[in-house]
Formats: C-alpha cells, sequence, structure tokens
C-alpha cells in the first residue's frame, strides 16, 4: 500500500508514462503535496515497478525507452568529451527526458551548458561552430525534425546559475535529475547548491553539499558583448517566452510546469 505521497510521486511520473522502481518511489518522493491533489486510483507493485492499476504496459514502454537512451547517452558522451576541450566550458549535461532514460525513439539530446564567467555567447559560438565541425546534427528552433539532434536549449554563466522562476514541482524535478557528463571545478556541485531549493519539493531526490562559488565579479570583454549583440538580434524576433540575457539563454518555448501542474489539477 502506497500512502498519499507515494501516489502522488506515481501521479506526476505518470503523466510522463514512467512507472516507479522501490527505489525511484524512495528518490522521488514529494517534500509536501500541493493543495487540491486528490487519487483515488489503486497503486500495484509488479515486476519490479510501482504504478497505478490499468498501466501495465508502461513497464514494457519504459524498457524499450531505455533501450532509446542508452543510444542516445552515446551521442551526447561523445559530444562533451569534444566539447570538455574547450576551456570556457565549465559544465555540460544531459536534461529532460534522456535524463530519466525515458526518451522516445524520436527524441532529441538536450544539453545544458554552464559557461566560465563573462564568456557565455562566446563559448556558446564556439561550441556550435565545434559540434558542426565535428558533424554532430544539431535541432534549429521549431524544428519537428529532431531524431538523435543536439538541442542546446539552456546556457548559463557561473556568475548566474540561480534557478529564479518558476519554482515549481516541476522545475525542481527537471533540475533534480540533471547527469553531469563534463564537471570541471565542481561547478555541478555548485550549480545544486545555489538551488538547493529543490529539495523543498523532492527532499531525497539528490544530495546537495555546501559548495559555495567564488565571488563573481568580472570584466565583459569587448568580443563578448560583440557575441551577445549579434546572437541576440538574430534570434529577438523567434522569440516567444524564452529568457536571454548577457549571462543565461533558456529556450522552452511551452512552459510544460503549468502543463503538468493542470494534469494533476494543483
Amino acid at each position: 500500500m502506497l500512502d498519499k505521497f507515494g501516489k502522488f510521486s506515481l501521479s506526476y511520473h505518470e503523466i510522463f508514462n514512467y512507472p516507479l522502481t522501490a527505489n525511484e518511489m524512495t528518490r522521488w518522493t514529494p517534500g509536501r503535496i500541493p493543495n487540491g491533489y486528490k487519487c483515488d486510483k489503486k497503486a500495484i507493485f509488479k515486476n519490479g515497478y510501482w504504478f497505478f492499476e490499468g498501466k501495465t504496459s508502461l513497464v514494457s514502454k519504459l524498457m524499450k525507452r531505455h533501450q532509446n537512451s542508452t543510444k542516445k547517452m552515446k551521442i551526447a558522451r561523445k559530444a562533451s568529451k569534444i566539447l570538455s576541450y574547450i576551456p570556457m566550458v565549465k559544465l555540460v549535461a544531459v536534461t529532460g527526458s534522456l535524463a530519466m532514460r525515458n526518451t522516445s525513439e524520436n527524441g532529441d539530446i538536450d544539453l545544458f551548458i554552464i559557461a566560465e564567467n563573462g564568456r557565455l555567447w562566446t563559448t556558446r559560438l564556439s561550441v556550435y561552430l565545434i559540434l558542426k565541425i565535428f558533424g554532430f546534427s544539431l535541432r534549429r528552433p521549431g524544428s519537428q525534425t529532431q531524431k538523435d539532434k543536439l538541442c542546446l536549449n539552456m546556457w548559463m554563466e557561473e556568475s548566474d546559475m540561480v534557478w529564479k522562476n518558476p519554482r515549481n514541482i516541476y522545475t525542481a524535478h527537471e533540475i533534480a535529475q540533471i547527469i553531469s557528463l563534463v564537471n570541471k571545478n565542481k561547478v555541478y556541485e555548485k550549480f545544486l547548491f545555489k538551488n538547493r531549493w529543490i529539495l523543498d519539493f523532492w527532499p531525497n531526490a539528490v544530495r546537495i553539499v555546501n559548495c559555495k562559488s567564488e565571488n563573481s565579479f568580472h570584466r565583459i570583454s569587448f568580443i563578448e558583448k560583440i557575441a551577445f549583440k549579434f546572437q541576440y538580434s538574430y534570434m529577438k524576433n523567434k522569440m516567444s517566452r524564452e529568457v536571454v540575457t548577457p549571462t543565461r539563454a533558456i529556450f522552452h518555448p511551452l512552459d510544460w510546469g503549468k502543463i503538468v501542474l493542470a494534469k494533476l489539477n494543483i
């Protein structure tokens, strides 16, 4: 029998067609139940997974998505290894469905990159150039063809790693599930520490250690300013709800947090 916390976790992950193992049920136990959540479904444990009655097929589907994810992770690791040689790149991490090993065959590969202070936009140009030279397929904004393409949809620099808004159970999950592939000078640990608010939503999801960053003062070079203006002018007419500043670029045109909360009726 699952308590209301366990049922909420199942309800949340069912939105993504994701049954939970016993260990995952512990990891993804919520810190609190949002107001308005109700569930009368019967939870079942079978073949090593928890799921709601009538959702047995989720297990076999997940096995297939695990296989898809293994193939795509090889591409992500290959790209990350190449990017690790760029001195300005401090973190390369897998996000989204691939981070949960839950991607479809036709899915893309979401990457999150943190750059050295004052070098975000020159780093972004360098990353795209290097990936093109080495023959990686990159997903273009608005493109419906995405199979095995790298989607570089989240960029930050070390001085601006705090996730501001929205802060909800969805964004907390997305941050907690990130898989670090390149991690220089413990930037991944610093990122988690700066976003330790995620533990209010998922207290067991990830271990966060006290890892304070150094002073973030830095000077923006002339080349960096030009790189920002050039890239911003190119993308500004295509933007909807994207966040683009000199120190971060978040390309999430759909508000998945709002969609998930609506599905949970909270």
